[in-house]
């Protein structure tokens, strides 16, 4: 299983949110390449950049904070928010970013990410399924759907994604543990997808609890920058996973 750590950036600083609710900010570091270095010196190959200013913006904003911590880095970078046209794409590969994460847009215009598949490959892609009761959530999770997270994630892996992380919102940023039960169910109903739980994430329990029900990998933010998982213990559990 794949430790993929998460940087959110405002302003480009390191960041959390609470349930993605912009009010309840924390800023944890004022400088991202700090943070993405110190991972990589732990041994993490994987990074889950997330820009939360282009996600509110509905364009890329910290395209920079990516271009530096790729060009400084060996990390594999997955970057999303605000990646809605097809120049915010462009911009996305062209400063670093090994996939770009897509989440509402795979909602609101599926025909565009579709045809976005198909010119770039599904290999290039991390799609986001945030849930609410098994329901697709979008618009900064303020939007609950009637799509069913398996519908949705069934009709994306006919059109060739390979990699998906699923958050339920009701835990992230909670530190309350992460959806056992429904990733359980999402990793039975698709065996060879490449699964990666997010979202809840407390201490390591949370992270070998993912690992034994099969899943491919974990993004791990919040329990990090509180001190609930040290970097030392994501280094030891990075070389025996």
């Amino acid at each position: 299983m794949e430790i993929i750590p998460a940087i959110d950036i405002i302003d480009g600083k390191c960041v959390r949110l609470t349930q993605g609710d912009y009010n309840q900010k924390k800023i944890y570091n004022e400088n991202p390449l700090e943070v993405a270095k110190a991972f990589e010196d732990a041994g993490i190959n994987r990074l889950h950049l997330v820009d939360l200013d282009g996600a509110k913006a509905g364009a890329v904003q910290n395209w920079k904070v990516l271009e530096s911590i790729a060009g400084f880095t060996r990390l594999t970078i997955d970057f999303g928010g605000g990646i809605k046209k097809e120049s915010d794409l462009k911009i996305v590969f062209k400063s670093g970013a090994a996939l770009a994460t897509i989440g509402s847009l795979a909602v609101k215009d599926p025909a565009l990410f579709a045809d976005w598949i198909l010119d770039y490959g599904g290999e290039r892609f991390f799609l986001g399924a945030d849930v609410k009761e098994e329901k697709i959530a979008v618009g900064g999770w303020l939007e609950t759907t009637e799509l069913s997270v398996f519908d949705f994630v069934e009709d994306y892996i006919r059109k060739g994604i390979s990699q998906v992380f699923c958050t339920d919102i009701s835990k992230d940023g909670k530190l309350e543990g992460p959806s056992l039960e429904l990733y359980r169910a999402m990793i039975g109903r698709f065996p060879n997808l490449h699964f990666v739980a997010s979202g809840g994430v407390s201490n390591m329990e949370d992270v070998l609890s993912l690992k034994a029900i099969g899943c491919k990998g974990v993004i791990i933010g919040k329990a990090i920058y509180e001190g609930r998982i040290t970097i030392e213990e994501l280094s030891k559990l990075n070389q025996v996973l």
